[in-house]
């Protein structure tokens, strides 16, 4: 099956290759997909979505920069309308302005599938004559869903209908729906394999490292919506340990046991949010309830125990010294 694909993806390079290197077909890079691309109004927020039969499709097919645009590229991917859209997208030019260049200049845009939306609201898609049936696009008020090598025509019709259905949900939440959807519906002749899951903001950013609020990968997995989903869910519950780490810094512990003690109630099995709940609790004066999580965490990991003799030192930990020996001197058994 391998080597079938590859004399697929060398066929179609040498029938369309030019002397632009932006047209080069690229070589094993081939995921027929389904995908959306969608702007909250109220927000401003920008999404990609993605799901495939192909291992770690948001490798290349999700891009994004907030303040700027997103573009899913997809069926035989020419990378380039990633970063090449939003470098463009950035100087000005309108989501459609910018696919409507790049296809021209694409000796590939047979087979290509590309959608692209900027922080404007402009959107755009482009479906190529040779992508593999059933193939679609149905570009709707600031989103674009479509998808290429479907079980049948059933599936582009249901996401833009469960996107416009859905308007009460945050943006990541609803681009889920729709990629759940698309599965219900038929999806991917071939089957599931790997998802994505990218969102940016609606301004831009000083540092590279906040670009993306949600960035997450499932990259090879037998059911990988409900993975992304709980990934997504997972994200949500770090996000509330963040905003406790936080508040830790500025001495803040009240708020600091509220954010770790919703992280705690979304994923309670999860020793990491246990211990700086507990850790927040004793910086709150409040031993009665820090103690016996302390010792369930450390019943269940010993090296716990250990990293609560080194936070005092960091100004993490701030409790009396006869405190902190109530705490390492708990029985484990």
């Amino acid at each position: 099956m391998r080597k079938t694909v590859f004399r697929v993806v060398i066929l179609f390079s040498i029938l369309f290759i030019s002397n632009s290197s932006f047209s080069q077909v690229y070589l094993d890079q081939f995921a027929h997909t389904f995908s959306i691309v969608a702007r909250d109004v109220k927000t401003g927020e920008m999404a990609v979505g993605v799901q495939s039969h192909w291992f770690s499709v948001g490798t290349l097919v999700t891009w994004g920069k907030s303040g700027v645009g997103v573009v899913a590229t997809q069926s035989f991917i020419n990378p380039a309308y990633g970063p090449d859209g939003l470098k463009l997208m950035e100087e000005g030019k309108s989501a459609a302005e910018v696919l409507e260049y790049l296809v021209a200049q694409d000796g590939g845009k047979d087979v290509r599938q590309v959608a692209m939306l900027d922080a404007n609201g402009s959107v755009s898609a482009f479906t190529g004559d040779k992508c593999i049936d059933y193939a679609n696009q149905i570009i709707g008020d600031n989103f674009s869903v479509q998808a290429n090598m479907m079980l049948n025509d059933k599936v582009v019709p249901a996401m833009a209908k469960t996107y416009q259905e859905n308007s009460g949900l945050p943006l990541a939440e609803r681009v889920l729906k729709v990629l759940q959807a698309a599965q219900k519906a038929g999806g991917d002749i071939r089957g599931k394999q790997s998802a994505a899951l990218i969102v940016v903001g609606s301004k831009k950013v000083m540092e590279t490292w906040n670009d993306k609020s949600i960035d997450i990968r499932v990259d090879d997995h037998q059911e990988p919506l409900l993975e992304l989903e709980r990934l997504l869910n997972v994200h949500y519950a770090y996000e509330h340990m963040n905003k406790g780490d936080l508040a830790v810094e500025h001495n803040d512990m009240k708020t600091a046991l509220k954010e770790y003690g919703a992280a705690q109630k979304m994923f309670p099995e999860n020793l990491e949010m246990k211990y700086w709940t507990a850790v927040a609790l004793a910086n709150n004066k409040n031993m009665e309830k820090a103690l016996p999580i302390f010792k369930e965490v450390f019943k269940k990991d010993k090296n716990w125990k250990e990293l609560t003799t080194r936070l005092p030192k960091s100004g993490l930990l701030m409790v009396s010294e006869k405190d902190l020996q109530k705490i390492l001197s708990l029985n484990m058994r």
